[in-house]
């Protein structure tokens, strides 16, 4: 195989360089990604080079030397970083190795043609080398643009930083700098989510990205997601929906309308987090939603004085008494106040809830008609709940008197 190279060496250099140009043409008007890239004298020096480069590897696999794959890897390494296609790279690698072979032959053919026979068992041979060229062509790129994938993962994960962190430092971007780099408008509706990790770290991180729904730039770190929601014309109450496939808990900023407001918002976030229950069955928490909630949750210390000072006694009963009361309290709360209506909730006769509250009011010196003591009874109230470890479940009422029917509950809202 090396003798017959060498006896056509100067007629193939020759044809090579025709179909150099040819592939080269060929290139540029058939694959867009190379005509946005290349010019035609780079794209056709590159082709010759590679050409040439399938005869010297054709030549060192015959004397039983290993082919060089330098020229190759860093072809590879280069056309990633400059974002051409793979799948470009490797057409024009295939197309470059079966005009190699039609090269060959032709160059054989002219010289001799008879000699086309001892041609034959080189064809296994090229085919292997420009197998090796693919190959570590396609290594490279993977490699390169697996690095390059992380590079970008770090520089969005900072300027997602810089702008959900503040107090960015002085050589970063600003907020209007970071969000311009994340393609964010200087202006619009934006708010932040802020989950929870999940209890089973195990369980495969999960994007909610339904058509339609607001864009989400996640922030994953290792005590939870955080997430900047850009709005646009979608209301607030839609990050619910888009977070209903995650099985976690949630809180959600108010609406902001910058992105050096967004620091804030996600402070915020956290916050409502907070006011989310931790049992019970996963739920997104709107901080404008559970503001007294919110207010406890920001005062950790003063939440524990409420706690004891407005409902002490009612913490000191038993356990099953203190939970049942406890239990009527949320429960009247959550219905704005309406015995009835939380009477259907607990299952039990509007009278026995009434009995209760009325046994809360005793012991705790408040008085459900006064204003004031409602506000430090729910505030109260959802000290306690954050300040449980678990949240208990509603336990069932006591029958109901004899002659009474029962009513069917009201299903949530």
């Amino acid at each position: 195989m090396e003798r017959i190279i060498e006896e056509i060496r100067e007629d193939l250099t020759r044809r090579i360089a025709v179909a150099a140009d040819r592939l080269a043409d060929r290139t540029l008007a058939e694959d867009p990604a190379y005509a946005a890239l290349l010019g035609r004298t780079e794209l056709r020096e590159r082709i010759h080079h590679a050409l040439r480069q399938g005869v010297e590897g054709l030549v060192r696999t015959s004397r039983g030397l290993p082919v060089d794959l330098a020229d190759a890897r860093a072809t590879g390494t280069l056309r990633a970083e400059q974002g051409l296609p793979l799948t470009s790279l490797l057409r024009a690698y295939r197309r470059g190795g079966r005009l190699l072979w039609q090269t060959l032959t032709e160059a054989v053919a002219s010289y001799d043609r008879a000699a086309l026979p001892r041609l034959l068992p080189g064809a296994p041979v090229l085919w292997d080398v420009l197998d090796q060229m693919t190959d570590a062509v396609s290594e490279s790129y993977r490699r390169t643009e697996a690095a390059r994938a992380d590079r970008d993962r770090e520089r969005r994960a900072a300027l997602l930083d810089a702008l959900l962190d503040g107090a960015a430092a002085t050589d970063g971007p600003t907020a209007s700098e970071a969000a311009a780099r994340l393609g964010l408008p200087e202006r619009g509706r934006f708010a932040v989510v802020v989950v929870a990790a999940p209890d089973d770290p195990s369980r495969p991180a999960e994007r909610p990205g339904a058509t339609g729904a607001p864009r989400v730039l996640w922030r994953v770190r290792a005590d939870g997601e955080t997430g900047l929601v850009v709005l646009g014309h979608h209301p607030l109450e839609s990050v619910r929906d888009l977070l209903a496939p995650l099985a976690v808990r949630a809180g959600v900023s108010p609406v902001v309308e910058a992105p050096d407001q967004l620091a804030g918002a996600h402070r915020l976030a956290a916050l409502a987090l907070r006011t989310a229950p931790a049992s019970g069955g996963p739920r997104t928490a709107l901080l404008d939603e559970g503001l007294p909630a919110a207010l406890v949750a920001a005062q950790a210390e003063l939440a524990g004085r409420l706690r004891r000072v407005v409902l002490g006694p009612v913490l000191a009963l038993p356990p099953e008494d203190r939970r049942l009361l406890l239990t009527t309290l949320g429960t009247w709360l959550d219905c704005r106040g309406s015995t009835t209506s939380a009477a259907q909730r607990l299952y039990c006769h509007r009278n026995t809830v009434s009995n209760r509250m009325r046994r809360l009011e005793q012991l705790t010196g408040r008085s459900l008609a006064d204003p004031r003591h409602v506000v430090e009874l729910t505030l109260a109230h959802a000290a306690v709940v954050q300040g449980a470890a678990a949240q208990s479940p509603t336990p069932p009422c006591p029958p109901t008197p004899a002659g009474t029917v029962r009513r069917s509950p009201r299903p949530r809202g």
